[in-house]
């Protein structure tokens, strides 16, 4: 998949894969959805370790991470320098997708690093709940059939704010309640 860009299912939508330590991936990435470059792109990963080695994880987040984790919650936390800032639009933070879905999470795995976590659709289209509906260039595609089509919630750690409501918004809200 080095530089190439596959579309794979998760927990929620079916994503858009390259290889999220090759700015050559990324720019595909961009490409492929028509995205304009000011907006960060989010990662899959595949282990809580792989989330510490791409992201600065505090108290909260550790807490975050142990209630949430693997499930279709995007947590944004603050980046190390290890990513490219065309992932994080210059914002030095970076959102993180740990699926709860046994293909995506044996794609990362086998791949052994994070692959982008965009939605496999031309920015603005209709969510890809199936193979069909993920309307980008891609390389491969590994089909799944229908998935449950909630996007996740975004959750911005270091602001302790919501930044998108989908999947599992009534829990994450009273997490956070509890550390306002």
């Amino acid at each position: 998949m080095h530089d190439g860009i596959v579309v794979y299912p998760t927990d929620t939508l079916y994503g858009l894969g390259g290889d999220a330590l090759s700015d050559e991936a990324i720019m595909k990435v961009f490409e492929a959805k028509g995205r304009e470059y000011h907006k960060p792109i989010s990662i899959a990963v595949s282990d809580p370790d792989m989330i510490r080695a791409v992201a600065c994880v505090d108290e909260l987040a550790e807490e975050f991470i142990d209630q949430f984790l693997p499930g279709p919650v995007t947590v944004i936390l603050p980046a190390r320098t290890i990513l490219s800032s065309w992932l994080t639009a210059g914002t030095k933070k970076i959102g993180i997708r740990y699926p709860n879905h046994e293909i995506a999470l044996e794609l990362i795995s086998r791949f052994d690093s994070p692959i982008t976590a965009t939605s496999a659709n031309l920015s603005g289209g209709p969510d890809p709940v199936s193979l069909d509906l993920c309307t980008v260039p891609y390389d491969c595609a590994i089909n799944a059939g229908p998935l449950s089509g909630i996007p996740s919630t975004v959750v911005d750690l270091e602001l302790r704010e919501i930044i998108r409501a989908g999947a599992e918004i009534d829990a994450v809200a009273a997490f956070l309640a509890q550390w306002s």
